[in-house]
């Protein structure tokens, strides 16, 4: 089963609340999960976004497409990155997703990743 591990935050609130030695460590520990994700057979894709500053929204209102800056999402953090991963079980995707969360002390969102819409 795919699943897709969701990470949130803000880079930019990073960069003023975190040491330059523990973005270099976050860094780091994120390229070991990576190879270690890529050994195991489970890594699909995984990419780091850029801040949800750089974001654009786009949404249909009135007729017409609107485009705003920033993301969807009516807070500071946002999307950061992801993982897919095509692991056995949703408790493994929770136990992936609980390596990052044991590190970075921030939140972790697992959803499972559909191979068809839902059936209606």
């Amino acid at each position: 089963m795919k699943y897709m591990i969701m990470m949130f935050g803000s880079s930019a609130g990073m960069m003023e609340t975190r040491s330059k030695e523990w973005i270099l460590e976050m860094i780091e520990f994120m390229h070991q999960l990576d190879r270690d994700l890529t050994d195991a057979g489970e890594l699909v894709s995984s990419e780091g976004l850029a801040d949800g500053t750089q974001a654009k929204t786009v949404t249909f209102q009135k007729g017409t497409t609107v485009v705003t800056d920033g993301p969807f999402a009516e807070s500071k953090e946002s999307v950061i990155g992801f993982w897919i991963v095509d692991v056995e079980s949703q408790a493994r995707a929770v136990e992936i997703a609980s390596r990052v969360v044991a590190f970075t002390h921030g939140p972790i969102e697992v959803r499972q990743v559909m191979d068809a819409p839902p059936e209606v």
